[in-house]
């Protein structure tokens, strides 16, 4: 099976499954002597990891990675990178009941009928349990890109019908973890809370949308034609599981708005050149140009439900099908972790692109 790779100077390549012994990641082109701290790898792996809440799964994982190699005395070493994080608490038996069942709106059907086999306990490798292991190469090129000053973060700024009232700019990151639902207003955060509880006790789910904001990137990232930096980053987000939608900048909502009131106007600041506004999102002609960049993601509800739902099993006959073991009523206070380790991983790799260290 291919399509396990992502990037092409900062490169990754994610193994294993939601029920094997273990998932893991190999970063290929990290530069040597990066300063690497293991607890900040935890510490991101931590905001990812099941059961850290009463409003997400309750599988018990502690999401400890083990360094394999190309670290050493605390710093890179040039070579490939490899971290395991082995699997403690599966509970395999939850889903045989579906081993010969299509699930509505997961990959059971389709990963059927393209690879004629698959492991159905948790989804295989098409659970969301994979990107334990982007989180830990996002803690790597956050690292790395800290050493010229860019910050990545990500709240949630909407979950079901309930929205944040505050701009990308109006957020301070350090409220973002006072609440389980990762939220920057506590106000707003709480009746998020009480909704997917809510929800949850209805044995449904509930989708939601996590906010990126990227400060300090450097001018110059990304290509005017396929490369593009925004391009990139919206494949990094579609490609996490339960992901709908990416926009950034004005989005979608730029469409209502005439170019006299969109356009962005530069000015120079303290010798600097920049933008009166930032409808941009900080990226014009696939290139970044300095300013803060911002983009949304949408996710859809869980589609595991603890309530009965009709389907057909693999020869077509009709069946009924209710969810059994652990789940998400809503992914949204996960995937924030999950959004800045993406987030990192496209400007790592654009970043070592644009220095040259790609062939």
């Amino acid at each position: 099976m291919a399509g396990n790779t992502f990037g092409k100077c900062f490169k990754i390549m994610t193994y294993g499954e939601s029920h094997g012994s273990a998932i893991g990641v190999t970063i290929d082109g990290c530069p040597a002597g990066l300063l690497i701290d293991a607890n900040g790898i935890q510490h991101d792996l931590d905001r990812r990891r099941p059961g850290q809440s009463n409003i997400v799964t309750q599988r018990k994982e502690s999401d400890t990675a083990e360094i394999l190699s190309g670290i050493f005395e605390g710093k890179t070493t040039g070579t490939p990178i490899s971290l395991v994080i082995y699997n403690e608490d599966q509970k395999s038996k939850d889903y045989s009941h579906i081993a010969d069942k299509y699930r509505p709106s997961h990959a059971d059907f389709t990963y059927q009928q393209k690879f004629g086999h698959r492991d159905y306990r948790g989804g295989g490798r098409s659970s969301a349990r994979e990107t334990a292991a982007r989180v830990a190469a996002g803690a790597i090129a956050r690292s790395l890109m800290k050493t010229v000053g860019t910050e990545v973060f990500a709240y949630v700024s909407q979950v079901g019908h309930l929205t944040l009232d505050k701009l990308p700019h109006q957020i301070d990151p350090v409220e973002i973890d006072k609440n389980a639902v990762r939220c920057p207003d506590q106000a707003t955060a709480a009746e998020m809370e009480t909704f997917i509880k809510t929800v949850r006790k209805e044995g449904d789910t509930v989708g939601g949308v996590v906010t990126g904001v990227i400060k300090g990137c450097p001018v110059g990232l990304g290509a005017p034609a396929f490369d593009k930096l925004h391009a990139d980053l919206g494949k990094a987000m579609l490609s996490i599981n339960a992901c709908k939608g990416f926009e950034y900048g004005s989005g979608f909502a730029g469409v209502s708005m005439r170019g006299s009131v969109h356009n962005d106007v530069f000015k120079k600041v303290h010798g600097q050149i920049k933008t009166e506004s930032n409808h941009s999102g900080g990226i014009q002609g696939g290139i970044s140009n300095g300013m803060d960049i911002y983009f949304r993601v949408a996710f859809k509800p869980v589609a595991t439900l603890m309530k009965s739902q009709t389907s057909v099993d693999q020869t077509g006959e009709a069946v009924q099908i209710e969810g059994k073991g652990r789940h998400d009523p809503c992914v949204v206070p996960r995937a924030v972790a999950i959004v800045e380790a993406m987030a990192a991983l496209v400007l790592a790799d654009h970043f070592l692109i644009a220095r040259g260290d790609i062939l």
